[in-house]
């Protein structure tokens, strides 16, 4: 009785398998830009491609970043400084990247960089503390990717954006989270609109990985603690010194069980650009196939009940 349906099974699997197996030749002369590869994500993608002998351009925040990168690929690799979040900086970015394509147009372009984010809940945080992720990783991906699509649309070629977990469900209060649903969003109406220009748009949606990001647990404590101890006295009464503790807490969990699987994530991108048929969408790591993309697709209930079950409990209750 199963034994036909197993059949058919395996046989669905394989289709995919070798669909999904199939990469595009003669990609040693298409440019792909990269935000966001001074370190994580876009540092390891721009090495990766680069080994494999695609043109990088590779935007990096900082002079030490680029120069660093500079010396750990070959001569091909280009880097640009920019800092997504600045307009002015963007265009001369995108000015860059044009005159650096020329006629070719741009092949790939990889919305990375991003901001790290705050662990905390939303009460405790201020219109500043959103502002800042909202305009690295959301406003500034759309700003670059406006800047851009005439040349991605003249190489008929591929956008990838990084959303997250968090762009499926809302672990997280804050900024974070929003920006990546967000993401999100742009991403699925892009995808639709660039359909007919022969643009394929794809979304990495990781969960949580031992980038030089997420293991700043320093940077992710002084800023939990910047953010209690401005608290007004009645805000900090009613949710408790506790409340606070069981954050920090979870803060050291979170980062103590992030996967060091970090290549998973270039992986997935370099799929996203080489690939014939990419996926749409991309979830690299245990923690997000197993539960927080589950979750997201139970009822609202459900996935209620399963994360309070496990958040932090204030003194008021």
């Amino acid at each position: 009785m199963w034994l036909p349906l197993l059949v058919v099974l395996a046989l669905i699997f394989l289709y995919r398998w070798y669909r999904q197996s199939q990469i595009l030749e003669n990609l040693t002369d298409r440019y792909v830009f990269i935000t966001g590869c001074d370190s994580g994500f876009g540092n390891l993608l721009a090495r990766q491609l680069d080994r494999h002998g695609m043109r990088v351009l590779a935007a990096c925040l900082t002079e030490t970043g680029a120069e660093n990168l500079k010396k750990e690929t070959s001569s091909r690799l280009q880097t640009v400084i920019l800092d997504i979040s600045d307009s002015k900086s963007v265009s001369s970015a995108a000015k860059w990247v044009s005159i650096a394509v020329g006629n070719k147009g741009l092949w790939g372009l990889v919305n990375n960089a991003g901001y790290r984010f705050i662990f905390a809940p939303n009460e405790w945080q201020k219109q500043e503390d959103f502002s800042k992720v909202l305009n690295v990783n959301l406003l500034g991906t759309i700003n670059i990717t406006l800047h851009l699509l005439h040349l991605v649309r003249k190489a008929r070629g591929r956008i990838v954006n990084v959303s997250s977990c968090g762009g499926r469900l809302s672990v997280i209060g804050g900024g974070y989270c929003l920006s990546k649903y967000g993401v999100e969003a742009f991403s699925d109406s892009l995808r639709r609109e660039m359909r007919e220009f022969g643009v394929k748009v794809s979304i990495i949606e990781p969960g949580a990985f031992q980038t030089p990001m997420a293991l700043s647990m320093d940077v992710h404590v002084n800023n939990l603690k910047r953010l209690w101890d401005n608290l007004p006295t009645t805000v900090k009464e009613s949710y408790g010194e506790n409340y606070y503790q069981q954050n920090m807490k979870a803060l050291e969990i979170l980062v103590g069980t992030a996967s060091p699987k970090v290549h998973m994530v270039p992986d997935c991108m370099e799929h996203a650009l080489t690939a014939v048929y990419p996926w749409t969408r991309y979830s690299p790591g245990w923690d997000c196939k197993l539960y927080y993309l589950p979750l997201s697709y139970l009822p609202t209930v459900i996935s209620d009940y399963l994360l309070c079950r496990s958040a932090p409990k204030p003194a008021c209750m």
